[in-house]
Order: structure tokens, then C-alpha cells, then sequence
């Protein structure tokens, strides 16, 4: 059912229009506790209309936080679903999302970044690279750490990148087969903070 209702928000093209702001974070609460996309949508159009805002602009960004949320909470889900893997069961826990063989991990769905100029080939042959360029270049929002992350970076050969987050059953196949060998001694390792090593890893969402 998510996934169904994910898919419905590719009607409208994904644009931001404006940067993630408090105030604006704060009038789209409501993005946490909608699952169905046509209840979103009476929301909005709810609030902007209260709050006297443009509503063409509060539904680019409420509809972009709510696709974002809600794909990123179905793959915490499809983890934790795994043997070998422990839900945090933490909701105050921003650092850990779930751990893999004692391990914790932040997850991070990304699409792939096209300021990274090396390109997604390099990429892929040097993760390391784009792991240190993602934590470099986080945003400054609630989740900014340099703790142990586990990205899911998506790309779409047709340039349509963003709609590779609500492909949950193709995605839930690459989750399967990361962590089926899933082994901690291939994690890559970073000291991002003096004398403390930071675990992260890649897995590719290309198609």
C-alpha cells in the first residue's frame, strides 16, 4: 500500500521552489502523521488557505517532505523486517536507525548527488570518495552527524532519480541481497572527527 501511495505523488513534478525552513517545517507537521496521498493534498489545501500561503508552493514542499518521510520509514521497515537486523526501537535516537550485527547505522536515501563531479562511475568503483563527500556536504538540518551511516543512493538512467524512492518492492530486493552478505570487515572506515573511526557503506539503487 505504501508504495501505491508513494507512486500517486509523481503527478505533480518534484520541485522545492524554497529551502527547508523552520517555520515552513513547522506549518507541515502534519506530513508525519498522513499515509494516504489524497488526504495530504485536503490538508494542504487546509492550511494554505488558514495560514494564507500560496498553495502551489506549500504542496511542492509538503508533498516533497511527505514522499521523502515516508520512503525513508518503509525501508527502515523492510531492514528491520531482516534476520541479522535489530530496529533501534529509540524514536529520540537520531543516530540509529537499526543495527546490523551490533552495528549501528543512520539509514540515508540519497539520490545521487550531481554536484559530485567525478561522476557515478567513479563512484562506484571509489565509494569512499562519495561517502566523504556526503558527509562533507550534509545539510545542516535535525539529522546532520558524522556517526556511522549506511546510504541508499539512488539514479535513474532517464534522470528521473527521485522516483526510484517509491520502487519499495525493487529496493526491498537490494536491501535482501545487502544484507544476506552483509559482512562488517567490507565496511569502509573514516575518521571524520580526530581519533574516532566513522562505519558507512553504499548500496547502489541504479536502474
Amino acid at each position: 500500500m505504501c508504495e501505491a501511495e508513494l507512486k500517486k505523488r509523481w503527478e505533480i513534478p518534484y520541485i522545492w521552489g524554497r529551502k527547508q525552513q523552520d517555520e515552513w517545517d513547522k506549518l507541515s507537521g502534519f506530513i508525519y502523521e498522513i499515509k494516504k496521498w489524497e488526504v495530504l493534498l485536503e490538508k494542504v489545501e487546509e492550511v494554505s488557505i488558514s495560514k494564507k500561503i500560496n498553495r502551489q508552493e506549500f504542496l511542492n514542499y509538503c508533498s516533497n517532505r511527505w514522499y521523502n518521510f515516508m520512503s525513508a520509514m518503509a525501508l527502515e521497515k523492510i531492514f528491520s523486517d531482516h534476520p541479522g537486523v535489530v530496529a533501534a526501537h529509540n524514536e529520540k535516537n537520531r543516530l540509529i536507525d537499526f543495527y546490523i550485527n551490533g552495528i549501528g547505522f543512520d539509514l540515508k536515501t540519497s539520490v545521487f548527488p550531481a554536484n559530485f563531479k567525478p561522476g557515478l562511475i567513479t563512484a562506484q568503483s571509489k565509494p569512499e570518495e562519495l561517502i566523504k563527500w556526503l558527509y562533507e556536504n550534509q545539510s545542516s538540518q535535525q539529522r546532520k552527524h558524522l556517526e556511522n551511516r549506511l546510504f541508499l543512493i539512488v539514479y535513474a538512467k532517464n534522470g528521473e532519480h527521485w522516483k526510484l524512492k517509491a520502487e519499495l518492492t525493487w529496493l526491498a530486493e537490494l536491501v535482501k541481497n545487502y544484507v544476506r552478505g552483509f559482512q562488517s570487515k567490507n565496511l569502509i572506515e573514516l575518521e571524520l572527527q580526530q581519533g574516532e573511526i566513522t562505519f558507512s557503506d553504499i548500496i547502489w539503487a541504479v536502474k
